[in-house]
């Protein structure tokens, strides 16, 4: 099995932070479950000050169509419509709209 590793950056929203980290206590059972049924694993989010990292693997053979598959998910839309609002962009290049920006790896030890 190939595992693809994935990170991406994104800033909070500061006046939302606390929303933000309310959703991400209880994530719903559902969109974990359809992350998992699309071979999205070991997903993780960290945060630092007002900007927070994601990390995932994938361990499935198509990966855009996975993901679309998850983006088609009602429940998926209803959560990303509740903690899109709470992001905002990364960075000096970002432009609105942006979201997660994905970042290119540098190293790994395995």
């Amino acid at each position: 099995m190939t595992v693809q590793r994935f990170a991406f950056v994104v800033d909070v929203v500061p006046e939302r932070r606390e929303e933000y980290l309310r959703l991400h206590a209880a994530v719903w059972p559902e969109i974990e479950a359809a992350l998992s049924a699309h071979h999205v694993t070991n997903y993780s989010i960290f945060l630092i000050e007002d900007t927070l990292f994601g990390y995932y693997e994938y361990t499935g053979d198509d990966y855009q169509a996975d993901l679309a598959a998850v983006d088609a998910d009602p429940v998926t839309k209803e959560w990303l419509a509740r903690t899109d609002p709470c992001q905002v962009a990364f960075g000096r290049d970002a432009r609105p709209g942006d979201g997660w920006r994905r970042l290119t790896e540098v190293w790994h030890l395995a």
